[in-house]
């Protein structure tokens, strides 16, 4: 076994938190990405305009500096806070924001607004009548949507979700800036240290090469169970 000059066990711990960082950062993004795709579609003017400014106020600005926003600057926010408290009542205060919640947070959030618009499309294609069908045989909203809404919106989201997750799997990078020891960092810092870039950065690429393959397969399994029923257009 490769033992990279001592810094093979890290890498491995490095590519494991990898992983869980962009799991979890999905799972986030796809719950924001249902709420406000419901929000824009809704019939509440009030709630389509926070939808609409979220969407666009993440979409228009670059990760890598919402990352650095939102870690750096809710710390910041976060001791004037906890400073005011201490001013007034006498209450002493501190409050660390976690490297990896922030990570799961900030690209959870960036990428929500892009899984808004895939899942907003998504649902406009459904074809009307067999929503109303089933609403037509006494089915309750909540069914209507679970068996009939929901399996034909993934048939068309899919997709669009595939290519966001790829997306977002190489965006986990930029956790390396704000102190997380992803493989990323934990390469970068190993190459200071030896001067030897392709030892460390190459494994790093095949790393996320295997967690893309994995991914295809996975996402190549969704496809074919939700396109179940339907004749392949040609």
């Amino acid at each position: 076994m490769i033992d990279f000059m001592g810094y093979g066990p890290r890498l491995l711990e490095g590519a494991l938190l990898t992983a869980q960082l962009a799991v979890l950062s999905l799972l986030l993004a796809l719950v924001l990405g249902l709420a406000t795709a419901s929000a824009r579609l809704s019939q509440n003017p009030p709630l389509r305009a926070i939808a609409v400014v979220y969407t666009v106020a993440i979409r228009s600005v670059p990760d890598l500096v919402l990352m650095m926003l939102l870690f750096y600057g809710a710390q910041i926010g976060l001791n004037q806070i906890t400073d005011a408290i201490y001013n007034h009542w006498g209450y002493d205060i501190f409050i660390t924001i976690d490297p990896f919640a922030a990570g799961v947070a900030t690209i959870g959030l960036i990428f929500g607004a892009y899984m808004a618009e895939t899942f907003r499309g998504a649902f406009l294609a459904v074809d009307r009548g067999q929503i109303e069908a089933g609403a037509a045989y006494g089915m309750s909203r909540w069914l209507v949507f679970r068996h009939i809404r929901f399996p034909l919106m993934m048939r068309h989201a899919l997709p669009g979700l595939g290519n966001n997750w790829m997306v977002l799997l190489k965006t986990t990078a930029l956790v390396s800036i704000i102190g997380l020891s992803d493989m990323v960092r934990i390469a970068a810092e190993a190459t200071r240290a030896t001067h030897q870039t392709f030892l460390f950065m190459i494994p790093v690429a095949l790393g996320y090469l295997v967690m893309t393959s994995v991914s295809e397969v996975i996402f190549g399994w969704l496809s074919r169970r939700y396109n179940a029923g339907f004749e392949e257009q040609h």
